[in-house]
């Protein structure tokens, strides 16, 4: 194949069955007719799963080809990774973020945008520390937010960033979604004269808040849209209201945090709709330009996302410590490519979040970059081979670990007793909920299977999110309603050892096997 340019598109929490390309079947018919659009011109990968979850883990799968929640949690860039825009400036190729997503740039994630030529930021997207006035905020907006005019309020301070950061949008154009696919289409359009170009477009929408303007905060609802009775950003955790001894991304969840009547959760719902049709209008800007610049045929189209969000699925809400269902763990992925055999079809084939480092590599012809856990899709899609992987691992680091043949879903429990450890470089401070507590305390130098660098290794705490083996079969049960795990002892032992299988191929470390209850690998790191 020849080299191309590659436009990498990732929307953050864009859940696959909000998708019409999709066909799946949320409880609204959300509009998503770019992505619906782009969806017959690429190929549509159906069995595409999230690897390190949450935002930043995916981050650093995609950029560094790092399957790094079995080592690592959310952090930054480390100095032995070669990050997608290092390894493509050393063929003298221009690289470029375009972002919103102000995690990217937050104490405890850097790296991730300092290799790029160039990069833009837009500012003010959920708690981003941007804005300290106006001093007066509107109380009924604060009480859709769950927040608080005191902005000393301990946990819900950071709600009042947002209604600060967002006090003066008046019209669509000043959200974040619009904003980011209006600068990439301009972009595109303005840099046209380089030999090739990477350009990297990062949505944090349609992440939380789901706060839109009109047309689309009626678009799915008969509700008043206005109504400070009706919250657009629920905590995270059961709907029940029961309390979880876990933390989330808002901290320990409490009794009645998350609890939603019918009304309010149908309304969330509506909003997240809602947004989701917004990010996809603005995204057939970029699909214009691809159309007017005529770029079709010399770039590769990748669009994907990190995980779902629950929004009542199987009683949680948020990305909370529930077992890893598909709502949160099967992603969209499509792809185009103007030399694919594969294109306008629909891929059973499983397919990783990893897989993308190592696909952006070789479609802009990069050969000397070590690829990592990553799988380069371009023999796929060419039609080269009709094989890519038997296994798609997913978890949070100190989690349960999950694994999928693309069928079955099987979800291994872990031992709590056991700790779980970090391996890095250098990250002794990063995000507080992710992190091991005090994490400079007890570390020891080790090493890793995947670098010959020197890390630190210390020790935090493992926690569970379901005491037994869970098992779904995703083709005769979709929605992942029944847990047959009891009555289908076979499937359980033939998901482990695959489970197994995928564990030796990433030389995962010994005090793994002993926390999910497996006797050690020979060669176990």
């Amino acid at each position: 194949m020849n080299d191309f340019n590659v436009l990498l598109v990732t929307i953050d929490s864009l859940r696959v069955d909000c998708l019409g390309a999709y066909n799946e079947s949320f409880s609204i018919d959300v509009e998503t007719n770019n992505f619906d659009r782009f969806a017959e011109r690429a190929a549509v990968f159906d069995s595409h799963y999230a690897g390190s979850l949450p935002c930043m883990p995916a981050r650093r799968e995609w950029l560094t080809g790092t399957q790094e929640f079995l080592w690592r949690p959310w952090g930054p860039v480390e100095p032995f990774d070669e990050t997608l825009p290092a390894a493509i400036q050393r063929h003298d190729t221009v690289s470029k973020l375009i972002t919103d997503h102000y995690h990217l740039f937050e104490h405890g994630a850097r790296g991730y945008h300092e290799d790029f030529k160039a990069y833009e930021q837009i500012r003010g997207h959920e708690t981003d520390a941007w804005k300290t006035t106006p001093y007066d905020l509107d109380p009924d907006f604060l009480a859709k937010l769950k927040g608080d005019d005191d902005p000393y309020d301990g946990k819900k301070k950071n709600n009042t960033n947002y209604a600060r950061n967002v006090a003066d949008f008046t019209e669509e154009e000043d959200f974040f979604a619009p904003k980011v696919f209006s600068r990439t289409a301009e972009w595109l359009a303005e840099n046209q004269e380089w030999d090739q170009w990477f350009c990297y477009v990062d949505s944090f929408d349609v992440h939380e808040p789901f706060h839109v303007p009109e047309p689309y905060a009626s678009m799915y609802t008969d509700e008043d849209p206005t109504d400070p009775e009706l919250t657009f950003w629920p905590d995270y955790g059961p709907t029940d209201g029961k309390p979880s001894d876990a933390d989330t991304e808002t901290g320990p969840a409490e009794p009645g945090d998350s609890e939603l009547s019918e009304r309010e959760e149908e309304f969330v719902r509506s909003q997240f709709a809602g947004k989701t049709t917004m990010v996809d209008r603005w995204f057939g800007r970029v699909l214009d330009t691809l159309d007017e610049q005529g770029l079709w045929d010399e770039t590769v189209v990748i669009v994907s996302s990190d995980h779902g969000h629950y929004l009542g699925d199987h009683g949680w809400v948020g990305k909370p410590l529930a077992p890893l269902y598909d709502v949160l763990a099967h992603t969209p992925l499509m792809i185009w490519h103007p030399e694919s055999e594969r294109n306008g079809e629909r891929v059973e084939e499983v397919t990783s979040a990893v897989d993308v480092y190592a696909t952006v590599l070789d479609a802009m012809g990069v050969e000397d970059v070590d690829h990592r856990h990553s799988r380069s899709l371009v023999p796929f899609l060419a039609g080269e081979t009709d094989d890519h992987r038997d296994w798609a691992v997913y978890g949070y680091w100190g989690s349960s670990v999950n694994v999928t043949d693309g069928q079955y879903t099987y979800f291994h429990p872990c031992n709590e007793s056991v700790d779980s450890y970090c391996y890095s470089a250098g990250m002794m401070n990063t995000v507080d909920w992710m992190a091991p507590p005090e994490p400079h305390l007890n570390a020891e130098p080790d090493s890793l299977p995947y670098t010959g660098s020197p890390v630190w290794r210390y020790a935090g705490p493992s926690h569970g999110r379901h005491d037994e083996p869970m098992l779904f079969d995703t083709e005769a049960d979709p929605d992942q309603e029944r847990d047959i795990a009891a009555e289908r002892s076979d499937i359980v032992e033939e998901m482990q050892a695959l489970l197994l299988e995928a564990l030796a191929d990433l030389n995962a470390p010994e005090w793994q096997y002993e926390r999910l209850g497996f006797e050690p690998a020979p060669d176990a790191a």
